[in-house]
């Protein structure tokens, strides 16, 4: 017996769109279990998506361009009763494929009038559903006038639609939206002189190299956060010889084959040992600026260079792992995030992230706040520096930290008292077990 499965987009963490970027299968081709069969995109990361069943494919929906998001439909695949472990059939749709003769198209619902409420008063919105007398008579659906409704926009300000003669769509009035919220936003920081377009090709050769969909989406972040959150940074020195003595002798112990200890699992334990002190670093500002949102679980976001950007997978519920446990975790990830594998879910839920250039160099730096956090932790090299004791210069090993802070939230002293604690529990070990 044969049967027909239904290759689709697994739990990706609450994507609402992934873009395709590339399709490796067509119809006729014969894929194995696990085969990449197409490349997704987020404004995270990249992935691959893997086929969850062995066999001739029989149909593709997606090409290159297309989103998608979970459960979206990929390809079917015709495989025996005997290729289809009983793990992939939990997870797969599977139908005989004697009872199938053409893919099945959704009769659309017909529209239900309900009553709309209002759409908030915001000035961007405002701008939707000014009158016109001029305007024409618009052509779009019920259900399409009822959702335009419910997002606030008047379609007559759509001046056309991509649906057949013109008759708008769904997708119109998203981009419309889209539209006047990009523009309301560039009128806010219209006083900020832009960067004039310069032509380089008098001076020399160059070329022309576009920027990968994680690093453009990453800049308008980061700008963003620039602009918006006033942000301090507080530099601090913790002598970690102790610790390191400590790492070394653990490392020394460690068969073969197992994954060694780096300094940064200790960082990572005396970062939370200081933020269950001080819950205002555990926190996130409430989007009106009145509320502060104390979280009760404690992830950290670790910064990993990738050849696509950079990208900041999320180790859960730091506080009820052990050292080793964190570095396990942590090279997984981290190998997921340099191969491209790493899903949207594995980078959302961060409270505060490290970034860690200990294994490149420079004596400091300035990280970005990574919004909605309030707060960040940058990692330089460790050098041996002579301190003074009282009596006399002796080396230590001391490791540069820079404390990023959302002011709104944190002020100076509790900043210094926040580092005075992460300093002292690196600097000491022991403080971590109280």
């Amino acid at each position: 017996m044969t049967v027909l499965i239904e290759i689709k987009v697994p739990d990706v963490g609450n994507v609402a769109e992934i873009d395709v970027v590339e399709v490796l299968i067509q119809p006729g081709d014969v894929v194995a279990l696990e085969q990449t069969v197409a490349t997704l995109e987020t404004d995270k990361a990249s992935m691959d998506l893997p086929s969850s069943a062995s066999g001739t494919v029989q149909q593709v929906y997606i090409k290159p361009g297309d989103k998608v998001s979970e459960g979206s439909l990929i390809a079917t695949v015709l495989a025996s009763s005997e290729q289809v472990s009983a793990e992939a059939a939990a997870q797969q749709t599977i139908i005989p494929a004697e009872t199938v003769s053409a893919p099945v198209v959704e009769k659309t619902p017909e529209p239900i009038s309900l009553p709309v409420k209002p759409a908030p008063e915001l000035a961007a919105v405002e701008t939707l559903q000014e009158p016109d007398s001029t305007a024409r008579k618009p052509h779009a659906s019920p259900s399409v006038r009822l959702f335009a409704r419910e997002l606030g926009v008047d379609v007559a300000k759509i001046k056309s639609g991509s649906g057949r003669k013109g008759r708008i769509l769904k997708d119109d009035v998203k981009n419309f939206v889209k539209k006047v919220m990009t523009e309301s936003i560039v009128a806010v920081g219209a006083g900020i002189p832009s960067i004039p377009a310069v032509d380089f090709s008098p001076f020399g050769e160059t070329e022309i190299q576009k920027l990968s969909k994680i690093k453009r989406l990453t800049g308008q972040n980061l700008s963003r956060v620039w602009l918006n959150l006033p942000m301090v940074t507080y530099h601090e020195e913790a002598d970690i010889t102790d610790m390191e003595a400590f790492r070394n002798a653990l490392n020394a112990e460690k068969a073969k084959g197992e994954i060694k200890i780096t300094g940064l699992m200790f960082i990572i334990k005396a970062l939370v040992t200081a933020m269950q002190q001080f819950p205002s670093f555990n926190a996130s500002l409430s989007a009106d600026g009145e509320s502060l949102i104390l979280k009760k679980y404690f992830n950290i976001g670790i910064a990993v260079d990738t050849p696509n950007g950079l990208v900041v997978p999320v180790l859960r519920n730091v506080n009820n792992k052990s050292i080793n446990e964190l570095a396990l975790e942590l090279a997984e990830k981290s190998e997921k995030a340099r191969l491209g594998k790493l899903l949207p879910a594995d980078m959302q839920g961060g409270c505060m992230t490290i970034s860690s250039l200990g294994g490149i160099g420079g004596t400091a730096f300035t990280p970005i706040v990574n919004a909605p956090e309030v707060a960040i932790l940058g990692v330089t090299r460790a050098k041996m520096q002579p301190v003074w004791n009282g009596k006399e210069f002796v080396p230590r090993l001391m490791l540069p930290l820079d404390l990023t802070y959302d002011h709104r939230v944190i002020d100076g002293a509790e900043g210094a008292r926040f580092m005075a604690v992460v300093k002292q529990n690196l600097s000491d070990i022991r403080r971590l077990l109280l």
